[in-house]
């Protein structure tokens, strides 16, 4: 049977434990790339797939965690595959010939745009050719692990589908916070993958199994999928020289019970687990009888930080990024200004929007370039998912593609040449998709017929393979001024639609089109909707009358406990005396405060209002008064978990711009450029830098002058660095187990001939304990700790 076959007979499937770890015991150097060994020594890599097989394990990973195009070229490539794959094949026959080869797809170690240099389809291309190297090889599935990169991830996994149909793999890296690097959910990162219909998905890395298990809860709470555990061997700290990890193989062991009784279908280890980790894990698991209960399905979009489930409580779709009678926003798409989307959608998020809808087509335009754009740039600002709004399907598979998440498509309806476009592009990339109850007749005026339609829907995209629970039906609001019983018709299909057990969207405002009073009538019509069971409300969310009905039926409806939402809602709009909508709306703020627009994420805001700041203030005082401020809010927003990397990454951007401004108007960098020489470098033997690339990112834009010297740097060049540029402070990072030796090397190096220069480490196999065990002065658990180490460090030397 396949290894798909296989998890869904509700056997568990054992998974093999580190490589790395049982190199380094077998004489890798350090510095030495652990895969060239797939070819030198390839006994070694054999011996190794053939132990974890003979201690039980149905599954083995190639030695190719670090194989890719960018970092061997596309030849070496492909040969290191092969060997690698032809040494797991080799132990397979040895230990009898059963079990499963997979292939191990690791992160390409680079940045994707924006915040790095990797282009989306650069990095599929990139996948593309070592999956291909190892279908031609003969694996049996593919294993993408250790990504802490949604986006990249997603590229991995469209990689996999479009070079091949073997079962795909996907197990994620997790921070302390439960997190991914990218600030993506658990729940969030299965909602993606299930859409983009992987066969397995879960976590591995990152800690011991007894952290990852809130992780493995998360996950399951999100998907059917089976689910992948394979975490560390306990937490790493250095004795004698020697990196161990502070769980036993029969400790490991109970933890992986745990997570066989949490759901667990795929079970195995990472750094510092050893065959006898995997045969004590065999011995404990195997005989339990778990029937593992597959969550049922559920109507969901995510984003690339959040899910969003769309049950019992109904949602609000933010309406202001269309076009259609928006002279403004128009104009903007026109000239292809994105600015104004941006301003538009945080207002909308802060004004109580759940979901944004992103509408940019405009006749004469280049629809499919402005949507992508539009859609990377929101997913950097805001944590709402996306309805993808548009009558292209190029447009829409190219914004799809690109979304780090499941986006809510809008829209198909019951025509047969519309299902045919819009369900394979769905199928392909996941999403929940509006369904307009219309079809080759037109709009009925009758609820039995738009029902109708409904039903066909259903049953034909089943045949695409797409569940109901991901479609939503918009019973079609029509404006009464037209028809004096269009509210009546919709209302009745609506209750139609849910007695068929099907979700509800409706775009509210249609229904008060040419009437005097449009915002009352609306709000009416919305409320009476929310009372049939209107699950979505495509609104206008800044109108006071909009959120005031809303704010009313969840009160009404028993969702909101003690009207503690209703009353603070209320309150603000007579504190305010006006249309406000809550504390946080953009109606509140100062159209010129340069600290929001740094908080929110306003680029060009920001360097507008910066130029117009410096005609009454000096530089210094704009950067002491408002940029500072606002960094240091985004930064306590980012360790209380309230701020995610995108949106860190992007108000650092921001100030950087602010910065610009002021260095442009005063002919230099007044009080701007920060004392502190800062190095940083991946180690030896390292390639994977994105972790080091987001702390060069962010210490920049704090003003701090930093010199990268890249990845896979030797100790010697580090020390030369330096002692040239005369560092304060060395960052040095290490995400492999096989290349902390290298990290310990270099940081001996550099205190014994420049001991003035503090180092800090970050890197995912460290912790705060391991850091100082091997000389470092300061750990750097993210990106934000290295600038609050910076900055002690510039307050040191200022004083």
């Amino acid at each position: 049977m396949t290894i798909t076959e296989f998890l869904k007979s509700d056997g568990v499937l054992f998974l093999d434990g580190a490589m790395g770890t049982l190199l380094s015991e077998r004489g890798l150097i350090a510095g030495e790339r652990p895969e060239t060994l797939n070819i030198t020594r390839g006994g070694v890599i054999e011996n190794i797939h053939a132990e974890y097989f003979s201690a039980g394990a149905n599954a083995v990973i190639t030695n190719t965690f670090g194989v890719n195009a960018i970092r061997y070229g596309e030849k070496e490539c492909e040969k290191l595959i092969f060997a690698a794959v032809l040494n797991a094949e080799r132990a397979r026959q040895k230990t009898g010939g059963k079990g499963y080869i997979g292939l191990d797809v690791g992160p390409s170690g680079k940045m994707l745009k924006p915040f790095g240099d990797l282009d989306f389809e650069d990095a599929i291309s990139i996948f593309k050719k070592s999956i291909a190297a190892g279908v031609k090889a003969g694996v049996d599935f593919i294993f993408i692990e250790t990504f802490n990169d949604l986006a990249e991830t997603k590229a991995a996994v469209i990689a996999a589908k479009e070079t091949c149909d073997l079962p795909i793999f996907v197990s994620n890296a997790y921070g302390e916070d439960g997190k991914l690097l990218s600030g993506a959910s658990p729940e969030a990162v299965a909602v993606m993958l299930e859409g983009l219909k992987v066969s397995a998905i879960g976590c591995n890395c990152s800690f011991g199994p007894k952290e990852l298990l809130p992780v493995l809860r998360s996950i399951k709470t999100a998907t059917s999928l089976p689910i992948i555990f394979k975490a560390n061997a306990g937490l790493p700290s250095v004795s004698a020289g020697k990196v161990i990890y502070d769980l036993s193989a029969k400790e490991f062991a109970k933890f992986s019970v745990a997570a066989r009784r949490g759901g667990a279908s795929a079970i195995g280890g990472c750094c510092g687990t050893d065959p006898e980790y995997i045969k004590e894990v065999v011995s404990a698991c195997k005989n339990l009888n778990i029937k593992v209960k597959r969550q049922k399905k559920q109507t969901v979009v995510s984003s690339p930080v959040k899910s969003v489930v769309i049950d019992k409580t109904p949602l609000i779709i933010g309406e202001r990024i269309n076009p259609t009678g928006k002279k403004d926003v128009k104009a903007a798409i026109l000239c292809g200004d994105t600015s104004l989307l941006i301003e538009q959608a945080v207002r909308q998020i802060k004004s109580g929007a759940h979901i944004l809808d992103v509408n940019v087509g405009v006749p004469g335009t280049d629809e499919k370039a402005i949507l992508e754009k539009t859609v990377r740039e929101l997913c950097s600002t805001v944590d709402a998912p996306l309805s993808i709004d548009t009558s292209s399907p190029i447009a829409l598979e190219s914004a799809m593609r690109v979304y780090a998440g499941k986006p809510l498509v809008n829209s198909v309806n019951g025509k047969k040449e519309s299902m045919e476009t819009v369900f394979p592009i769905v199928k392909k990339y996941g999403g929940a998709v509006v369904c307009l109850t219309l079809d080759e007749n037109g709009i009925s005026k009758t609820a039995k017929e738009r029902l109708n339609v409904a039903k066909k829907i259903v049953k034909r995209a089943n045949e695409y393979g797409i569940d109901k629970s991901d479609l939503i039906f918009d019973a079609l609001t029509m404006a009464v001024s037209a028809d004096e019983n269009a509210a009546n018709v919709c209302l009745e299909t609506l209750s139609g639609l849910k007695r068929l057990g099907l979700k509800t969207v409706l775009g509210v405002s249609n229904i008060s089109f040419g009437l005097p009073a449009r915002d009352a009538l609306t709000a009416a019509f919305m409320t009476a909707a929310l009372f049939k069971g209107l699950d979505l409300a495509i609104a206008d969310v800044t109108k006071s009358e909009i959120r005031g009905a809303y704010e009313t039926y969840i009160a009404l409806s028993g969702k909101d406990p003690s009207f503690r939402d209703y009353s603070r809602f209320f309150e603000q709009c007579v504190l305010n005396k006006s249309a406000a909508i809550t504390p946080l709306s953009a109606e509140n703020e100062s159209e010129d405060d340069l600290k929001q627009a740094i908080i929110d994420g306003l680029k060009d805001k920001c360097a507008a209002l910066c130029t117009k700041y410096l005609k009454t203030k000096d530089g210094l005082s704009v950067i002491k008064e408002y940029v500072m401020p606002a960094l240091d809010t985004v930064g306590e927003g980012f360790e209380q978990k309230t701020v995610y990397l995108p949106q860190l990454l992007m108000s650092a951007e921001c100030a950087k711009a602010a910065f610009d401004v002021v260095k442009r108007s005063v002919g230099k960098a007044e009080g701007v450029s920060k004392r502190v020489k800062i190095v940083i470098a991946t180690v030896l033997g390292d390639v994977h830098d994105i972790g080091k690339n987001i702390v060069k990112l962010l210490l920049e834009n704090y003003g701090f002058s930093v010199v990268d010297l890249g990845k896979d740097v030797a100790p010697e060049t580090v020390l030369a660095a330096v002692k040239k540029e005369r560092a304060d402070l060395l960052g040095l990072s290490a995400l492999m187990t096989t290349t902390v030796s290298s990290m310990q090397k270099t940081i001996k190096l550099v205190k014994e001939n420049a001991p003035l220069c503090k180092i800090m480490v970050g890197g995912a196999v460290l912790t705060e304990d391991y850091a100082v065990s091997i000389g470092a002065d300061y750990f750097a658990k993210d990106a934000a700790a290295s600038v609050k180490i910076a900055e002690r460090i510039e307050k040191e030397l200022s004083e």
